[in-house]
């Protein structure tokens, strides 16, 4: 790959819910649990520069203009001298690199699309984002770093695992739309990368280390059940991982400069936390391979069980092709 790639877009956005959208899945995505009264109107202006060496070695280079405002339960406000003051809106300008190294890595070339082919080797990915205050009406300074790494574990007859870990660490005093809001799916389709009983713009970190693990039995129990090993299923299991926090000048509970945390526009309580000592962890069971097309996982969250309107259990289910 070499090309250069601009965007512009005007849209709505669900903060935190960063959906792996996949064509067979886009029914579920059509359907959501508990309140979906929380967003940010976007407009972005985006500029790309991607390079692709023969080593499975690529750079990218970005631009990238942003200005979000509030809207549905989501408003923009925080305390001057004692009062309540609205913001309309936020508008940040960044500069970008990103450096990813997949070593022998291979795709599913399409027309237009290519899809990897998971190996033993991992894949590193870097990134380093500054926000230039004055640079076309940007309001912060800041510096981003993000660091993850994807790796496919073999254990022969015992099936195989993916492992995906990422952390990040934001350096500046910023308002929480411009922190890492962690990704949450209030569908009921089961996304891969996302907390699928995390609520949407439940928790943000301005430091924060994850885990994601997949396990795929490949038929190892199942086999050994005359009636399952005919139908070809598969037995699945998962646990996610999270670790954050956010540090005092980035806190409106400490430092009344920055914005507030959304609350329940009725009750007045909080919606969204910093995550304190203890992980937020969720694991789940399932079957794929249903009609070589349906995996269903039963889910369970196991920790910040007394915040407000949360699923302790859920089913969800992924459409895609297995063989």
């Amino acid at each position: 790959m070499n090309y250069i790639k601009t965007s512009y877009q005007y849209d709505t956005k669900i903060p935190g819910q960063e959906l792996q959208f996949v064509q067979e899945d886009n029914f579920l995505l059509s359907f959501k649990r508990g309140d979906n009264d929380k967003f940010l109107y976007n407009r972005i202006f985006k500029t790309e520069y991607v390079r692709e060496f023969g080593k499975n070695i690529s750079y990218t280079f970005g631009f990238k203009y942003w200005k979000q405002s509030p809207a549905g339960a989501i408003s923009f406000d925080k305390v001057v001298n004692n009062e309540t003051v609205a913001v309309p809106d936020i508008t940040s300008t960044e500069l970008s690199a990103e450096l990813r190294w997949a070593p022998h890595e291979q795709f599913y070339q399409g027309k237009v699309y290519r899809i990897p082919i998971f190996n033993k080797y991992p894949i590193f990915k870097l990134r380093y984002i500054a926000g230039i205050k004055g640079l076309v009406d940007g309001q912060y300074n800041y510096h981003n770093l993000n660091l993850s790494i994807f790796k496919r574990v073999y254990f022969g007859q015992f099936g195989y695992a993916d492992i995906a870990t990422e952390g990040g660490y934001i350096f500046g005093k910023l308002p929480y739309p411009l922190l890492t809001i962690h990704r949450a799916n209030q569908t009921y389709a089961y996304q891969l990368n996302s907390f699928n009983l995390m609520n949407a713009l439940e928790f943000i970190s301005d430091h924060y280390a994850s885990a994601n693990m997949d396990y795929y039995f490949n038929g190892f129990i199942f086999n050994k059940i005359p009636l399952l090993k005919k139908l070809k299923l598969r037995e699945v299991a998962s646990a996610k991982i999270l670790y954050g926090g956010v540090r005092d000048e980035n806190n409106p509970a400490t430092q009344q400069s920055v914005l507030n945390f959304p609350k329940n526009g009725v009750t007045g309580s909080p919606t969204t936390f910093a995550l304190n000592s203890r992980p937020y962890v969720e694991v789940s069971v399932g079957v794929a391979n249903i009609f070589k097309l349906v995996r269903v996982d039963l889910v369970k969250r196991l920790t910040y069980l007394d915040n407000p309107e949360v699923s302790q259990w859920g089913i969800r289910t992924r459409f895609k092709f297995d063989f």
